[in-house]
């Protein structure tokens, strides 16, 4: 028996380590969803069920009508109360109730990380960008010095001699498919730095359909693990910001435009935020935790379609009458007409003068030619085809393209006008067969894409093991 017992106590002890100890969770009040740490001690209704004692003086007030400061009361020496039954909020307590403990040696240590020597120079950032992101120098270049500021600018802090670097939040505009996600994506990476990407379509004024602007706050805090510090010091990239710019002749509310651009207005400046933890809005019974976004490097991004006529317009006006007079087809061929982009140009789109006012950092990317799709397929380290060539690889196959092929994979791709996204759909599109048939012979070992392939004159270049190549009938 004595054995048996002794058995017994082991389980126990192995079942009560695996278990995450209660002391590292704060407790959350029912009501406001605020965490211990800022309400102060919680009255305990239930083992789950918590009230912070500005709630439950609001609830007395609100029943009694009475002037008794609960807060001042010790519940703790009282048996649990149950006035009502807390059996039916038992089933309404959410999975996620509880807020992790925050150590105060784990954030001097995540100070410690953003250390300015830590830090890569701007050299170094375009120099890795240079290996994923083809092409677009003068955009690389320019988030290179703004990122590496804006970090500089948090290792400093607040000095002694009272000069407070601002903030440098950044707009990137450029055409679709030319790389603007690609490029923060792999910014993110570089910096090795939580990463939040929202997208503006979806965002409307608090209290409407859709997700609140702090939604885009619980996407970065989410991306941080919910550790906040870290958060704190993120990247938020907010694509499609295009979308929420002014609705022209409407007499409606604007709730998912310019309303939103004023939402977004205390976000980019910097202010704390009230933040939902694992939920897009506040309504949701979930822990709040409070996000400083001063710290926080926002980038935002669009195509922002017709303001090329726009830039036109205002460039024809500059043009005189006579026989030097420009023609008004002047600028129609120009492909890179956005590098001549303005302020007023922007405000002219529908973008309000504050919101652009927080965006200091202004750059465009050029739109995508046929060398440089050709660059994109082989070039990068994760370049499409050497993806299928890894796919390939697996089945002990080589792929190989010539030269002439993939220029005509190019001019397919620029006839789509979508920029480098077109090139994995026409990849996709051939490669379909070649993918299907290659496994059916192990004796094949070499598959050789031909401009004849592409362009539907023929098929690719079977080479067999130990025997010449064979052209595959498609």
């Amino acid at each position: 028996m004595d054995i048996e017992n002794k058995d017994l106590e082991l389980e126990k002890k192995k079942q009560e380590e695996q278990k995450p100890e209660e002391n590292d969770y704060e407790n959350v009040c029912f009501v406001c969803h605020r965490p211990e740490s800022k309400t102060g001690k919680m009255i305990q209704l239930t083992k789950d069920i918590h009230i912070c004692p500005e709630c439950m003086q609001r609830t007395m007030d609100m029943m009694s009508g009475s002037n008794v400061d609960y807060s001042k009361i010790d519940f703790s020496r009282m048996p649990n109360i149950s006035m009502i039954n807390l059996a039916d909020l038992q089933n309404m307590i959410p999975k996620r109730q509880k807020v992790k403990k925050k150590e105060p040696k784990k954030q001097e240590e995540a100070q410690k990380v953003f250390d300015v020597r830590s830090i890569p120079a701007p050299h170094k950032i375009k120099e890795s960008l240079d290996e994923y992101v083809v092409g677009q120098e003068q955009a690389k270049k320019v988030i290179s010095v703004a990122v590496y500021n804006h970090y500089k600018r948090v290792a400093a802090g607040a000095q002694a001699d009272g000069i407070e670097i601002e903030k440098s939040n950044m707009l990137m505009i450029g055409p679709t498919g030319s790389g603007k996600t690609y490029l923060v994506k792999t910014l993110a990476r570089i910096l090795d730095v939580p990463l939040a990407i929202a997208d503006a379509t979806s965002l409307t004024e608090a209290g409407y359909i859709g997700d609140d602007i702090e939604s885009v706050l619980s996407k970065l805090l989410a991306a941080a693990d919910n550790d906040v510090e870290k958060a704190e010091r993120g990247i938020v990239f907010i694509d499609e910001i295009d979308k929420i710019a002014k609705k022209k002749n409407t007499h409606q509310r604007d709730v998912s435009g310019e309303s939103v651009q004023q939402g977004m207005l205390k976000l980019l400046e910097g202010a704390e935020i009230e933040v939902p933890v694992g939920a897009n809005s506040k309504n949701a019974m979930v822990p709040l935790e409070t996000v400083n976004t001063k710290n926080i490097l926002f980038i935002c991004g669009g195509a922002f379609p017709d303001l090329e006529e726009i830039i036109k317009e205002r460039l024809n006006k500059c043009s005189s009458i006579g026989f030097l007079a420009d023609l008004k087809d002047k600028y129609d061929n120009e492909k890179n007409l956005l590098r001549q982009v303005t302020v007023e140009d922007i405000r002219k789109f529908g973008m309000i003068p504050e919101f652009i006012g927080r965006l200091p950092i202004i750059f465009t990317l050029d739109a995508l030619s046929e060398d440089m799709m050709v660059s994109i397929l082989k070039e990068p380290k994760n370049a499409i085809l050497k993806q299928y060539q890894k796919l390939l690889a697996l089945d002990e196959v080589k792929l190989e393209f010539t030269e002439d092929a993939l220029g005509a994979i190019a001019r397919k791709a620029m006839e789509k006008d979508t920029g480098a996204r077109a090139l994995r759909a026409i990849i996709e599109e051939f490669m379909l067969d070649i993918m299907y048939e290659i496994p059916k012979d192990d004796n094949i070992g070499q598959v050789l894409i031909t401009e004849d392939y592409i362009e539907h004159r023929g098929g690719p270049l079977i080479t067999m093991r130990g025997v010449p190549a064979l052209e595959m009938q498609g």
